[in-house]
């Protein structure tokens, strides 16, 4: 069983929480997400099965649409509604002041990481340093919003529409925003509304999973890879190809890029996995077929 199951995770489940229910209805260890949701949100949550597991990391680059809202007046610890309340403020800014400070943050920005997120720092989670009473310096990372729609303002809480790279902090950024604007900020609630090919309106609720079903629901690797270009090589080369051998071959490898990732296809349109050429000749990078 390859594929992977496009989950609309529920509120109050961990991550982990949907990894282990789907190990138990596939019958298979070989289960991974691509990207974390906490508990407190939901939407959509890749989940790699079997082979496609190998992929993860190529599918989480992809950009990620959420909807969150906002409540203005109020700083938690944990930048969200489950933390504990550090300052409030009273909201003075203007509708339109609101949203220009919103929008301000589209483009190349850096953003420090929340403390309760689950980033290592010199092997420990910070998360696991903040429930200790612990807070370090984080250092801020290189992210960019490319939009922001604002959906609705009805004070104190506003609610947008964010499109964003892989690292984004949505919390850090509700935070931000109350920064900017004086009166303090915490992201409220928060629905992943797409993550590259994965969209909520093609989504599966875990509770109607079940191991009768659960093969109709997946999903092809090489559908979640639409954005990479295709290369196709005929039997001998295919062969090579997966046997780890890197081709040199002028005929095979003839209009194809340098240092650019390509889905990598087999006789019979036969998904093979993914590939790059660089200056040793053209080569796997990661195969979904075994030899």
């Amino acid at each position: 069983m390859n594929g992977i199951l496009n989950i609309n995770k529920s509120l109050g489940m961990t991550s982990f929480d949907v990894v282990r229910k789907v190990k138990r209805i596939a019958h298979t260890k070989r289960v991974g997400h691509t990207g974390t949701l906490d508990p407190e949100a939901s939407g959509v949550l890749p989940v790699c099965v079997g082979g496609a597991t190998k992929f993860a990391d190529y599918i989480m680059k992809d950009d990620k649409v959420y909807r969150a809202t906002l409540r203005l007046g109020i700083v938690t610890d944990t930048y969200d509604r489950e933390g504990e309340v550090l300052r409030t403020g009273q909201v003075t800014s203007s509708e339109e002041e609101i949203a220009s400070a919103v929008k301000s943050f589209v483009g190349r920005i850096k953003q420090v990481p929340p403390m309760y997120s689950a980033l290592k720092v010199n092997g420990q989670r910070l998360y696991s340093l903040a429930r200790k009473g612990i807070e370090i310096e984080r250092e801020a990372r290189d992210i960019e919003i490319f939009s922001i729609d604002i959906i609705d303002i009805s004070l104190p809480l506003v609610t947008f529409d964010v499109r964003c790279s892989k690292g984004t902090y949505i919390r850090s950024l509700c935070y931000d925003i109350g920064e900017k604007l004086g009166c303090g900020g915490a992201m409220w609630g928060l629905e992943r509304i797409s993550s590259g090919f994965f969209t909520i309106e093609n989504s599966v609720r875990l509770e109607d999973l079940t191991e009768e079903n659960i093969s109709s629901y997946l999903i092809p690797v090489e559908k979640a890879l639409w954005n990479y270009p295709c290369a196709a090589f005929e039997e001998k080369f295919a062969n090579l190809l997966l046997n780890g051998v890197s081709l040199m071959d002028r005929s095979a490898i003839s209009g194809l890029e340098m240092d650019v990732m390509y889905r990598v296809y087999g006789p019979e349109s036969k998904f093979l996995g993914i590939g790059k050429l660089g200056l040793s000749g053209f080569k796997m990078v990661k195969q979904l077929i075994e030899v």
